[in-house]
């Protein structure tokens, strides 16, 4: 398999990651971008990357890394959604936000992570602790859980109302989505994709953000579905069977960036 083909393979879940990282999916293409136009400069970059998904985070870690402050800065062009999530990103230390979104969202160890990061292990984890503690001190919302599955469905009610959430309700298919909506829109949204009877988790999503903007996060066992390159990439999306400290870091991180309402 060529170079390209293999690196191909992760640009999905690159993306993602750079979106969650800066905010913006532009300014988060445009970090990737310059990862690979690097790669095309050099021979021995390039050559690296055969080894899998650690050497390109870290070769865009480095991009990244030389280019933040400028990227945080720059105001042109943004929608306020993405001015919003830059406004926090100057809240919370960007290499604290990093070790948290390796070993969660991206699922690499802590060891991948150092390697990536170039610090030693038990700086990310002091990293993601850091990050977990100014995370957690958000304002606290309402959530519905949209899941066709009765134990997942109660799984994640426990989990969300251990973060001191409230659940505005639960819905095993769109039309069901679409009558709790209508009675109370919630400060975030967690979505599986195929319903209990064949309707879209996808289709009841823009249902409500037709109503609202609010964060979403995908809790699927057909991540392909949404990871096709055909239309930005979901900022959370998580792969059934799931952990449940990645659940916890991602709702976290959607809030963190999301537009979310507090509870009255």
């Amino acid at each position: 398999m060529s170079i390209g083909a293999e690196v191909a393979a992760h640009l999905p879940f690159l993306r993602r990651y750079a979106r969650a990282l800066t905010g913006s999916q532009s300014t988060g293409d445009a970090f990737v971008r310059a990862t690979l136009e690097a790669a095309l400069a050099d021979d021995d970059l390039a050559e690296s990357l055969r080894a899998g998904r650690v050497p390109l985070y870290r070769a865009f870690t480095k991009v990244w890394s030389s280019a933040y402050l400028e990227v945080a800065d720059d105001n042109s062009n943004r929608g306020l959604h993405e001015s919003a999530a830059q406004e926090q990103l100057r809240r919370i230390t960007p290499v604290n936000r990093q070790a948290l979104l390796l070993t969660t969202v991206e699922d690499f160890s802590p060891g991948e992570a150092a390697r990536i990061m170039e610090i030693g292990e038990d700086d990310v984890d002091t990293l993601v602790q850091e990050a977990v503690e100014e995370i957690e001190s958000e304002t606290t919302t309402s959530v519905l859980i949209i899941e066709d599955e009765p134990l997942i469905s109660m799984q994640l009610e426990d989990l969300v109302r251990s973060l001191g959430h409230d659940i505005c309700g639960t819905a095993a298919t769109r039309t069901q989505a679409q009558k709790v909506v209508s009675e109370n829109t919630p400060g975030l949204v967690l979505a599986d994709i195929q319903l209990a009877d064949g309707s879209s988790g996808l289709d009841a999503v823009d249902d409500i953000l037709a109503i609202d903007s609010v964060p979403v996060i995908f809790i699927t066992a057909y991540p392909e579905r949404l990871l096709t390159g055909d239309r930005p990439e979901p900022t959370y999306l998580i792969t059934k069977p799931f952990q449940e400290d990645t659940v916890r870091a991602a709702i976290s991180q959607a809030l963190f960036f999301g537009s979310s309402r507090p509870l009255s």
